[in-house]
């Protein structure tokens, strides 16, 4: 379950990613998603509403395609499937600032002290100090 798309706010580091804006206290709307508010709104389920959490939240998707990758949560929502199971559902921006759509059994919470975290950002932007190692 994952949708790219550059967010509004760019990309960030391991010491800018607070300045990135969440988006909770409310299931996101398509308006929401074209406005650049919101990284992706559900219309095909039950039952929505937004998961109690804080946000921006530094997270660890383990992505099928890409395998373990930095990324900040900043929408947070679960919804009721068809089959009546809960899905909880996270919006991901990645340090590149792609956005991306991820299940909460997917990731990690972190805190951004973190080293796993720390180092995938860093080797997701490059070294930005213009030093060489």
């Amino acid at each position: 379950m994952a949708g790219q798309d550059d967010f509004e706010d760019g990309g960030f580091d391991v010491d800018d990613w607070r300045r990135l804006r969440a988006f909770s206290g409310a299931v996101a709307t398509l308006e929401d998603v074209q406005r650049r508010a919101a990284i992706f709104a559900l219309g095909d389920t039950e039952g929505a509403r937004p998961i109690e959490m804080e946000l921006p939240q530094p997270v660890i998707w383990w992505s099928e395609d890409d395998g373990e990758q930095a990324a900040v949560a900043v929408q947070a929502e679960a919804h009721e499937t068809d089959d009546g199971e809960t899905m909880e559902v996270l919006g991901l921006i990645l340090p590149d600032g792609a956005g991306a759509v991820a299940l909460l059994d997917d990731v990690d919470l972190v805190d951004d002290s973190d080293p796993v975290w720390r180092r995938l950002v860093t080797e997701a932007v490059g070294d930005e100090t213009g030093e060489e190692e």
